[in-house]
């Protein structure tokens, strides 16, 4: 385990270094300059050149990556050219939000997604089947917004249940945290828990029809043992890397359901900072975004080995 977890951690180092170059060189493709931007409507030369001078902007690429990788290694992310705060604390203040909605929403498909499609696998064939695989077809295909506007317009005007819009930190009441993050929690894992499903099914399938799940019911043991015991586990193990890509894709991909409930979280940070130029903001949060990605990637590969003893030699 050790020796795994020292290859994995060796392999992180160039990945995150090639992204920090990639997400750099990128960035300076976007339309538009940034002193510009925040000169400004008159656009006084003298200014201009201030403001790129200040933000070295007029230093070659390959220097101003030297200077913004030296900051990020120390944990400055630089200040953000539109608002003046520094990159980290815009960071913490919106990656908890996006946290809690994700972890949320993950929560939500592994409740829905696994039972239903270990369901699907042993009731194949049945109205039990066919209920799920519908449901599954049904959630891959609904837009969120319109499941968005349509659980707003019911639990919110019509049955005035939860609020329509807005956020509270868990910190100052969890109750009215839980109470406006419900819904677009739901709306992203209601997606998730239809790829679950499918993903579960087939792995039960697959796994059902082996020999060790026949010599366990050969040997008389309760279709219950059997299923929980010997077959789901062994059918979880592609599961949880679907369940740390998905994690990690809701952190950056959860752009439109924050935008409907009005949720100041992670995605709408970096859209409001790629239309602004704000290039230390976008640089900022895609790299602490990637950071998360490869983390989950990890995390996943360790739950392999735990989940499947075969795994460890």
């Amino acid at each position: 385990m050790l020796n795994f977890l020292a290859r994995r951690l060796a392999q992180i180092v160039p990945t995150l270094f090639f992204v920090s170059v990639l997400i750099f060189s990128l960035q300076q493709l976007l339309p538009g300059d940034p002193a510009l931007v925040m000169a400004g409507e008159e656009r006084d030369p003298a200014v201009i050149e201030q403001i790129r001078h200040q933000y070295r902007l007029d230093q070659p690429v390959p220097v101003q990556y030297a200077y913004w990788i030296k900051g990020v290694l120390s944990g400055d992310f630089g200040e953000s050219l539109r608002n003046k705060m520094p990159v980290r604390e815009l960071i913490a203040q919106k990656l908890p939000v996006t946290l809690q909605l994700g972890s949320m929403a993950i929560i939500i498909a592994f409740l829905i997604g696994i039972p239903a499609g270990i369901v699907a696998a042993v009731k194949k064939g049945t109205a039990w089947d066919y209920g799920a695989n519908f449901f599954a077809l049904w959630g891959i295909s609904t837009p969120n917004f319109w499941l968005g506007i349509m659980l707003i317009f019911l639990f919110s005007i019509e049955l005035g249940w939860l609020p329509a819009s807005g956020y509270v930190p868990l910190t100052e009441d969890w109750r009215a945290s839980l109470a406006a993050t419900i819904m677009p929690a739901f709306v992203l894992g209601n997606a998730i828990a239809a790829v679950l499903m499918r993903h579960t099914r087939s792995a039960m399938l697959q796994v059902l029809e082996s020999d060790y799940v026949r010599t366990a019911r050969a040997k008389g043991l309760s279709e219950r043992t059997v299923i929980l015991k010997h077959a789901m586990r062994n059918a979880l193990t592609p599961i949880i890397t679907l369940g740390a890509l998905e994690l990690g894709t809701l952190l950056s991909g959860a752009v439109l359901t924050e935008q409907i409930f009005s949720i100041p979280g992670f995605g709408k940070l970096i859209v409001d900072a790629v239309f602004n130029r704000d290039y230390a903001v976008v640089q900022g949060v895609v790299l602490v975004t990637a950071t998360i990605y490869i983390t989950l990637n990890l995390v996943a590969d360790v739950a392999y080995i735990l989940v499947n003893p075969r795994l460890r030699g």
